[in-house]
């Protein structure tokens, strides 16, 4: 494994949203090896519990799980407020959600298009609005939202990922530029094709729509990136720390992506 650097994290109080799986266990993983206090979540509370428990074992690090759906508005308030009581204040906010349904314009309905609305772009909406106040008493905070590469280059058969995420980008170059006199740092990461659940997933629909398999579209992907594989979810972990620890203290409004060279546009 490869060593990590000090990124200055140690004792920061972090939240990290959908942490239970994926990129958001990448995330909080790599956090907790750097010395910070995690609270991670999710939808399931057994599965939140085990997570944090696994990256505890790991790093000896302060992790906790919740129980949270951030595509509900009173979930999110409560989740934020429980995570600052938990470690007494709030320093790093990391947004992550479970992906949208992948899906093309005529297999999406309005119920598709509100859920999606609430998990991608109103999750990030309302928990920066509830970690604002801890943020501003904290002298200051760092932000990361975890995006897509859907954000540059659009993705066949996400749809509602294409739409909605760069949306989230104007927001991330938004609160920015509003927040930066009061010392909150606010970036994104944008992953490509990285091994995870998620990826078997897409790939899996894609494939029932083109009529193929699976193993077909992945071989088919692969071409697509430079560095002929899959990015592993510690390599996406390890830029997503950086990000949000005082090692990258003069980086906000930038959205980063980790997608082994795959994104052709500038």
């Amino acid at each position: 494994m490869m060593a990590d650097m000090d990124l200055g994290l140690s004792g920061q109080r972090a939240l990290v949203t959908a942490g239970s799986a994926g990129l958001g266990f990448a995330t909080a993983s790599a956090l907790a090896r750097d010395g910070a206090r995690v609270v991670l979540c999710s939808r399931d509370e057994g599965r939140a519990s085990e997570a944090a428990a696994r990256i505890a074992a790991d790093t000896g690090a302060d992790v906790r799980g919740l129980a949270a759906d951030v595509a509900v508005a009173a979930d999110v308030e409560r989740l934020v407020g429980a995570a600052a009581d938990a470690m007494g204040g709030l320093d790093v906010l990391v947004n992550n959600a479970g992906g949208p349904p992948p899906g093309g314009f005529d297999a999406l309905d309005d119920a598709a298009w509100e859920r999606g609305f609430q998990l991608t772009l109103m999750s990030v909406v309302r928990a920066f609005r509830h970690a604002l106040p801890h943020f501003e008493a904290a002298g200051g905070g760092s932000v990361l939202t975890i995006l897509s590469s859907s954000v540059k280059q659009p993705i066949p058969n996400l749809l509602i990922s294409n739409v909605y995420r760069p949306g989230l980008v104007g927001l991330t170059k938004s609160l920015a530029i509003d927040y930066a006199p009061k010392g909150i740092r606010v970036n994104g990461l944008a992953p490509g094709r990285i091994a995870t659940d998620r990826t078997v997933q897409l790939n899996a629909a894609l494939a029932e729509r083109q009529g193929t398999t699976p193993e077909a579209v992945m071989k088919a992907s692969l071409t697509t990136i430079p560095m002929g594989r899959l990015g592993e979810p510690d390599e996406f972990g390890r830029v997503a720390a950086f990000l949000v620890s005082p090692a990258a203290s003069y980086v906000t409004g930038h959205t980063m992506i980790v997608d082994g060279g795959s994104v052709r546009a500038l």
